[in-house]
């Protein structure tokens, strides 16, 4: 299985960070079609062939992805558009 595993730091307050997954993953999920929920401090999302969540702690956020087969063939992309969406919403410094 193919994954995706990006922390980003942030300097927001908790509510403001999760504000800022909730729009990258609403963004997200417009791109690639996913359906996502909040279950305490961390956002779950899938669709056929990924699952992820994205967990938001006090100073970082950590989004994590799996991807089946198919979709993996296409990790590149994906991970670059996530990289994007975080770089927007969190900032441009990040870890994989």
């Amino acid at each position: 299985m193919n994954t995706i595993n990006i922390r980003r730091s942030h300097g927001m307050t908790p509510k403001k960070a999760r504000q800022a997954a909730e729009r990258v993953a609403h963004e997200l999920s417009e791109q690639f079609s996913f359906e996502y929920e909040w279950e305490g401090n961390i956002l779950h999302f899938k669709r056929t062939g990924a699952v992820g969540r994205i967990t938001v702690h006090k100073k970082d956020i950590e989004l994590y992805v799996e991807l089946n087969f198919l979709l993996g063939l296409m990790k590149s992309k994906i991970e670059r558009e996530v990289h994007h969406y975080c770089d927007e919403n969190f900032g441009s410094s990040a870890t994989t």
